[in-house]
């Protein structure tokens, strides 16, 4: 046979694609430097509590990439350890987990690694996984053995009605369960969307579901008092249908009769709107009120019916004693318009009321007078005592006209324009006194008795003529005129 310079050429390009293809194929595909020398690896130990079905070989995942292989299984003292190959280029965190899963049902078992966090230095050749940070997966024998136990355990005439049942419920119930299928998704993603706020109302549920604790004895007579309730209107279920089928009826009358009081309702529920600001003003006062209210019925009972019982007459009387002291006290006069102003009780007309606020200017704490209008307490502002509204919500505080027992100010004015008496000079706060009101003087006519008054008309004091049969003192002259 004789080999030409083509066949060489041949046989040389052939032997070439032959070595080069076999060096990548040894390289880059079977990976002979690492399996046979370890070039570009390095090894760690997994410590794990049994085999759980891992072999020589088999794959080491981080973050579902392939990173290395598990080159050798032994037996330790305490259980078992995996010794992983893993690439040199990946770094892969020291602060992790390894957990044996199966890749299917019936084994090609695996180790995955999960880091729990990337600020942890990266592992490196020598490093040991512990046993508490790995987890196997369970025996799928047992698993298996335990269900198929437990399916033994059904009774299967049982188990068939159950089936059935659960058809006849559900059957033909397809686009409804979808609907429901489908409201459920929507519900999680939108829970999903909303996860803060969810978050933040279960962490806040907590005060109310104590309060809901703490309350529980009231909560439990409510539920008591409702069931008293409901148990009455089971007793009273005639007359409750009666209320429904009339009630109508009566709602129709009470219409009418709200249309009919329709001019004057409003004026009247804008009045008692008025009427109940006072009250829950004065509420104190009305409950003391309601409080001394029964305690006088029994103080009537007792001087009137109570004392009249079993005697021979029919009515004595009240058991009350009348002890008249006139003139003690004194009544007041301070703060009252004067003597020449005063009307006559006889009087039956009904002039305007002088300008201003009139009544006693006495001292608060005077023996006499204990409940006038400078002794009213304050509602709004409590232990403050003050004759008007204005001056108990203001600063400003009760000052008497004087301590005495005589009226003071203007014979000729009334209350309005008299100033509130300062201090005396010197104090603090004090200014200067006001000047002493003017005295008024009249002259009269000694034939006819007739003078002229300060607000320029004419009076008539018979009295005062020369002819009266009257004797004229100087009492009598004091005295007002009577018209």
């Amino acid at each position: 046979m004789v080999i030409t310079r083509r066949i060489m050429w041949q046989l040389a390009i052939f032997i070439t694609v032959s070595i080069v293809g076999g060096s990548v194929m040894a390289l880059r595909y079977m990976g002979l430097p690492d399996l046979l020398f370890g070039i570009g690896h390095y090894k760690v130990t997994v410590q794990l509590p049994v085999a759980a079905g891992l072999y020589k070989s088999g794959n080491v995942t981080y973050r579902g990439t392939e990173v290395g292989r598990v080159e050798d299984i032994h037996l330790t003292a305490a259980g078992v350890d995996a010794v992983l190959s893993l690439k040199s280029g990946i770094h892969i965190p020291r602060d992790l987990d390894a957990q044996v899963h199966s890749e299917t049902a019936i084994g090609e078992q695996f180790v995955e690694l999960l880091p729990r966090n990337d600020t942890s230095p990266p592992l490196k050749d020598g490093d040991v996984i512990p046993v508490s940070r790995t987890t196997v997966p369970p025996n799928i024998n047992e698993l298996l053995d335990a269900a198929n136990r437990g399916l033994q355990a059904i009774p299967r005439d049982n188990l068939r009605t159950a089936v059935d049942e659960a058809f006849t419920a559900v059957g033909g119930l397809g686009p409804d369960l979808a609907r429901l299928v489908k409201g459920s998704t929507n519900l999680a993603i939108d829970a999903r969307a909303n996860l803060d706020a969810l978050t933040t109302l279960i962490d806040k549920s907590k005060p109310l579901l104590d309060t809901q604790t703490d309350t529980s004895s009231s909560i439990q007579t409510w539920a008591s008092h409702l069931a008293s309730i409901t148990t009455q209107l089971q007793t009273q279920d005639t007359n409750l249908a009666g209320v429904l089928r009339n009630g109508p009826a009566d709602a129709d009358q009470v219409r009418q009769l709200f249309d009919r009081v329709q001019p004057t309702l409003p004026i009247v529920l804008a009045n008692l709107v008025t009427a109940g600001g006072v009250a829950v003003t004065y509420q104190p006062n009305l409950e003391q009120l309601l409080v001394l209210l029964p305690p006088l019925v029994e103080i009537l009972q007792a001087s009137a019916s109570v004392a009249n019982r079993d005697t021979k007459q029919a009515y004595r009387g009240a058991y009350l004693s009348f002890n008249l002291n006139i003139n003690l006290p004194p009544p007041c006069l301070t703060g009252f318009l004067p003597a020449q102003q005063a009307r006559d009780a006889t009087l039956t007309d009904y002039p305007e009321r002088p300008a201003g606020q009139i009544y006693c200017r006495i001292p608060q704490d005077a023996e006499f007078n204990v409940r006038g209008a400078r002794n009213l307490p304050c509602e709004t502002r409590p232990g403050k005592r003050a004759p008007t509204v204005a001056m108990c919500e203001s600063n400003e505080n009760y000052v008497p006209l004087n301590n005495g027992f005589a009226w003071k100010g203007d014979p000729n004015a009334t209350y309005t324009g008299q100033s509130i008496p300062q201090p005396p000079p010197g104090s603090p706060g004090s200014t200067a006194p006001p000047a002493p009101p003017p005295i008024a003087a009249a002259q009269y006519d000694p034939r006819t008795g007739t003078y002229i008054g300060p607000d320029g008309q004419m009076y008539r004091q018979s009295d005062l003529a020369r002819n009266t049969d009257k004797e004229r003192t100087w009492q009598s002259m004091m005295m007002p005129p009577k018209n």
